[in-house]
């Protein structure tokens, strides 16, 4: 049943019928999504034309027929469901566990008794909804979705121990009095709960710990152990029942202590007991994800410290992750073996998600004992910060990455269509058709076949087992276990280390000689150090590409800027190596015109995206080859993201079929002053021209369009993160504000800090010049309440010293004493108290130069602070440079220590690079804090 004209005039009014065309041309399994058009039209004809009318509402019902049978079936019964989904605006964000838990408890009517199994099936059916809607909108990422898939377990699972133990306490009676053991009970999530990676239809692993003495002081008295059992009992009953709604949650104890042979709800000593003397290897490891998600957190927090040594110890014996890893693929094959029908296991295959996480707990046991860092119970974490210590090179750390999103979201939309806990592709040409069409087209990289679908699943697959089979072979110890862990310096190896010391692959480079001696030569000379991995694999690559090497050979002065960056640079080695053709962006040269010029031309996302990638590479370059300033290389960056960001606004208000982006685009944060770089996040606003009021909704698509393209992240990279919480009422506001709105809300109700951050805004898209005209009488409003007001500077120095101590342990060079923050709150403050004075944009140097000219520094403050801005804009700089994203803190490794001092010395004068740069470091935060104390004291 193909869809035609007469069948469209049968469900839908004229205006949606083209771009509901245009809908089940690219959906799955189009006869079942008309089907069901008709049907919900023919039953439920009132709801069906609302849901049409708001905002995605034809995108969200072909979405949910394409992809979802069990859903699709929730729709036709409750249509309520979706129309209030769609009018709550929240689809562009995660649902925070405050929101959750409200709401489940509206949805029980605030009862205080068990709560009924269908209600709570039902919320859950609900927020499944919501929360696919979000994946398959292409509004949440992989790892938001998850964790809003295990954040609704916990609500679930809290709401249900909460009220479960009401009902216990009022059948036995409360805990004794004065009992000498508090009675806690706590819930431990393990798996992919534990890890808030939880999939649509997933098993909770949960183990259940009690403490107490004593018995209960109602009619019916029992004692701790016996009345938390019960409770355990209660829970796994109520939650693994099956509804008319569906299951809630199957619920898997087989990971408690002993196993199917414990019991259900062990003491917190007895678990302790067990876990340190008897637990097996593969016990431990487990405990890498577990962590307290339901009832009192204290016997699940005491637990889990207790056994941090054992779970990540510094001695571990390899040969013990090498019997996990045998025993573990025996019992995989066993699990394939039962299928017969073609296809494959995207968790249990060879390469596929087990392989990943088990690779990835590998790493965490053997070294999270020293590196502290590594101790994350989420994969994609554990990845990015296995990478940061140098255990993952950053093309490993790619691959794995890709692949875990690939395979993740082919496992969703198994799961989705009915609810089933599965992770078998069938290979049947039909299905393979309708997964491919199902899953997000940037995953795929090309047309969604089931052709491409299967030469994307094969590539992940032999990618992941390479990785896997040659990462693990790395840890086999030279040494007998005793000297492995005695020894230092073998205590400090890290998988591939030695490999990067080794000579590059001489048949490599003896093909090289004869095809082009002059480049080999300079390969030869040039000491790549920890990049030399990288840029071997990019010279592989360029052995398909002879015109790249006649390029290098004929081009010196070319070959020298390619070797000089990959040496200081082993992100952009591993770049060089997936993307060779970046090779022509180092001959290339662009001013901030043409850069403009150019961009203006672009006419879809993925030009857009690509176009940004390429710059973003030459900008780089430039800056290590040509040993740019740093500010001047800050700048070009921000002009390239304003480029970037206004033609995404054109992009997305001609696809929403405006003829040009009415939306005033604000910039804060970093890319507000000019100071955007590789890795940063973009501070953005959306503000709408107030007599623009009825737009609104359409306005706020295009926000979420512009959104979407600027961070979607797709096989040829991502451009950069978008966040909106700096805008009024932060978190909680509308994604889109007028200009009447910000007025009232900064002239009543916005903080100080809010002020602060908003003296950095500048317009960077829509119509720039309304936009800045609306800042300028922001920041006079700001003037006025906050720039002579000396409890504003408590309230800032208040808050600078809150985000101290709450990050400056794990970010030291921005939050703690003597970091960015202190640089930058002494100056925005001291902007704010001048702020008369309007500037369209000052970054650090300028923002400087205008307090000295208006008396608020004197020549040596200014100098001085000139110079430290610099030295910490250049050192975030070399980390960016160094990894591809920002470390919050320095890194360990000698050779990684080297590559920094050799770029400071690049970008700073001869007094700021004299001296190692930790001693320069160390003097400076302590020069930075006695500043920021004389700003901010009350003397001051």
């Amino acid at each position: 049943m193909n869809p035609h004209p007469a069948a469209l005039e049968a469900v839908v009014p004229p205006e949606f019928r083209p771009g509901l065309s245009l809908l089940l041309a690219r959906c799955a399994d189009r006869p079942f999504v008309m089907e069901r058009l008709r049907s919900l039209a023919a039953s439920r004809p009132a709801e069906f034309q609302q849901v049409l009318y708001m905002p995605f509402g034809m995108q969200a019902l072909v979405s949910v027929f394409s992809a979802s049978r069990f859903l699709s079936r929730e729709i036709e019964q409750h249509p309520d469901w979706l129309l209030e989904i769609l009018s709550s605006g929240a689809l562009h964000r995660l649902a925070l566990r405050e929101e959750l838990d409200a709401g489940l408890l509206t949805w029980l009517s605030g009862g205080e008794g068990p709560p009924d199994p269908v209600r709570l099936a039902a919320f859950r059916r609900k927020q499944i909804l919501r929360i696919m809607l979000r994946d398959t909108l292409g509004f949440g990422a992989l790892a938001e979705i998850t964790e809003e898939l295990a954040l609704l377990a916990e609500c679930l699972l809290d709401a249900a121990c909460a009220r479960l133990r009401r009902a216990l306490e009022l059948r036995h009676g409360p805990p004794p009095a004065g009992s000498p053991v508090p009675w806690a009970f706590s819930i431990l999530a393990a798996g992919k709960l534990g890890g808030r990676e939880l999939n649509y239809s997933s098993d909770i692993d949960l183990i259940f710990l009690h403490t107490g003495e004593g018995l209960t002081t109602g009619p019916e008295p029992v004692s701790a152990p016996e009345f938390f059992r019960r409770l355990a009992l209660e829970i796994t009953r109520l939650l693994g029942q099956a509804t008319p709604e569906g299951l809630i949650y199957r619920i898997d104890l087989r990971l408690r202590p002993e196993g199917r042979h414990g019991v259900i709800c062990p003491s917190l000593d007895s678990a302790r007991r067990y876990y340190e003397s008897r637990a097996r290897d593969w016990e431990l490891q487990m405990l890498i994800k577990a962590r307290p998600a339901a009832g009192d957190t204290g016997p699940a927090a005491a637990l889990l410290e207790s056994l941090q040594p054992r779970i990540y110890s510094t001695s571990l014996d390899f040969r013990a992750i090498d019997q996990i890893a045998e025993t573990r693929e025996k019992l995989d094959r066993k699990l394939l073996a039962r299928r017969r029908a073609p296809g494959v296991d995207v968790k249990l295959a060879p390469g596929g998600i087990r392989d990943i996480e088990f690779l990835t707990q590998c790493l965490q046991r053997l070294y999270g004992g020293r590196e502290l860092w590594l101790r994350n119970a989420s994969t994609l974490q554990a990845l990015m910060r296995l990478r940061d210590k140098d255990l993952l090179s950053g093309a490993e750390c790619a691959r794995l990455v890709s692949a875990y999103q690939f395979l993740r979201a082919v496992e969703h939309r198994l799961q989705l269509e009915e609810d089933r806990q599965t992770h078998w592709l069938p290979a049947s040409p039909d299905t393979l058709e309708r997964v491919a069409r199902r899953v997000p087209a940037d995953l795929l990289g090309g047309d969604p076949s089931g052709g491409q679908l299967w030469q994307r699943l094969e590539e992940h697959l032999a990618a992941v087992r390479a990785i896997y089979d040659r990462i693990l072979s790395a840890q086999q110890p030279s040494l007998p276990p005793a000297s492995f862990a005695a020894a230092p310096q073998a205590a400090s190896s890290k998988p591939g280390a030695d490999r990067l010391d080794l000579p590059r692959d001489s048949n490599l480079l003896r093909f090289l000689d004869q095809r082009c001696p002059r480049f080999a030569a300079a390969v030869r000379r040039t000491p790549l150090g920890i990049s030399a991995a990288a840029f071997d694999h990019f010279l592989e690559r360029l052995l398909s590409h002879p015109g790249h090497l006649d390029i290098l050979e004929g081009d010196a002065a070319l070959a020298s800027r390619l070797l000089d960056l990959a040496a200081h640079s082993p992100h952009f080695a591993d770049q060089l190596a997936r993307r060779p053709e970046l090779l022509e962006a180092l001959a290339l040269s662009a001013g901030s015109g043409a850069l403009e010029e150019s961009f203006a031309r672009l006419a879809d996302a993925s030009g857009l995206r690509k176009q940004f990638l390429r710059e973003m590479f030459r900008i780089q370059a430039e800056s290590v080859c040509l040993q740019r300033p740093v500010f001047e290389t800050l700048e070009q960056v921000s002009r390239l993201a304003d480029a970037s960001i206004a033609a995404a606004a054109r992009i997305a208000a001609a696809s929403a079929g405006f003829p040009r982006c009415e939306l005033m685009v604000v910039a804060l944060g970093r890319l507000g002053m000019l100071e955007f770089d590789l890795g940063s996040d973009a501070d953005l606003v959306f503000i709408l021209p107030d007599e623009h009021p009825g737009e609104k909704p359409q306005w706020t698509r295009v926000a979420e369009s512009i959104i979407s393209i600027l961070g979607s992240y797709t096989s040829d990279g991502m451009m950069f993160s978008v966040d909106t919480r700096l805008g009024p009422e932060g978190r909680s506001g509308p994604l889109v504000h007028t200009e009447t709105s910000c007025r009232e809300y900064f002239r009543s109700r916005a903080e100080a800090w809010e002020g602060l951050a908003w003296m950095k805004a500048r317009a960077v898209a829509g119509p720039v010049d309304r936009a800045t005209a609306l800042l300028e009488e922001l920041q006079q409003i700001d003037w006025r309440r906050y720039g002579q007001n000396a409890r504003s500077r408590e309230e800032l120095r208040a808050m600078r010293l809150r985000l101290e101590k709450e990050l400056g342990a794990e970010q030291p060079l921005k939050a703690g004493p003597g970091g960015w923050y202190d640089i930058d709150f002494a100056l925005t403050w001291l902007r704010l108290r001048g702020a008369g004075l309007f500037f369209k944009v000052l970054n650090t140097p300028a923002r400087v130069a205008v307090l000295e000219q208006m008396g608020h520094l004197d020549s040596a403050q200014a100098r001085f602070l000139l110079d430290a801005a610099a030295f910490f804009r250049a050192l975030d700089h070399a980390l960016r440079v160094t990894s591809g994203h920002a470390p919050a803190t320095l890194p360990r490794s000698p050779r990684q220590a080297r590559l920094l001092d050799a770029l400071l010395r690049r970008w700073l004068p001869p007094h700021l690079s004299a001296q190692p740069f930790e001693e320069e470091l160390g003097q400076l935060q302590s020069r930075i804090r006695r500043f920021f104390d004389s700003l901010f004291s009350p003397a001051a």
